[in-house]
C-alpha cells in the first residue's frame, strides 16, 4: 500500500485530536475531488512497518490526548489497500483499545465486498459514498456532499 500523507496531530478529520493517514488509490475519481493526487495506487510513498509503528506510538503518546485514528485518501477500502488497512486496524484495536477509528470511503455500505466489510466491522465510524459535486454542502460535518452518510458502526455491534 502507498500513502500520501500522515498527520500525527489533526483536529479536522473526526472528533477530537487524531492521527490521520491519507492512503493512495481510488477508483471512484469523483468530479470535484479535493484530493485527486491520491487516485493512483502507486502514487505517494510506500507504507512501511516503521510508519505503522509510528502511528501506534503516536496514538499511545500521553503528551497529547488523541482520540483516535482517521483513515482517508484516496480510499482505504480500495482493493489494493485492504491487506495493509486490515492489519493496521487490527493492530490499533489490540494496542490502542481506548482509541476509535474513523474511515472515509467512496463505496457505499451496501456495496461493500466481504473483505471490505471485515474491516468496517472493526472500526467505529464509517463515512461512505462518493463525493457528488452537485450535492456539495460546506455546512456538513466530516463530509463533502449530502449523499454521504455517517455510520456509527460501534452502535451496530
Amino acid at each position: 500500500m502507498n500513502y500520501h500523507a500522515y498527520y500525527p496531530i489533526d483536529v479536522v478529520n473526526g472528533e477530537g485530536t487524531r492521527c490521520t493517514l491519507f492512503v493512495s488509490g481510488c477508483e471512484h475519481q469523483c468530479k470535484g475531488c479535493y484530493n485527486q493526487s491520491t487516485w493512483r495506487v502507486d502514487s505517494g510513498h510506500l507504507f512501511t512497518k516503521e510508519l505503522e509503528d509510528q502511528i501506534i506510538a503516536d496514538l499511545n503518546d500521553t503528551r497529547i490526548r488523541r482520540r483516535g485514528l482517521s483513515l482517508s485518501g484516496g480510499d482505504p477500502l480500495h482493493p489494493a489497500n485492504l491487506f495493509a488497512i486490515k492489519k493496521l486496524v487490527q493492530r490499533v484495536k489490540l494496542e490502542c483499545p481506548d482509541k476509535d477509528i474513523w474511515l472515509w470511503t467512496g463505496y457505499t455500505l451496501k456495496s461493500l465486498s466481504p473483505a471490505q466489510r471485515a474491516i468496517v466491522q472493526q472500526i467505529d465510524v464509517l463515512i461512505d459514498g462518493k463525493f457528488e459535486q452537485d450535492k456539495k454542502d460546506l455546512t456538513l460535518k466530516w463530509r463533502g456532499s449530502s449523499n454521504q452518510m455517517i455510520y456509527w458502526v460501534r452502535d451496530f455491534g
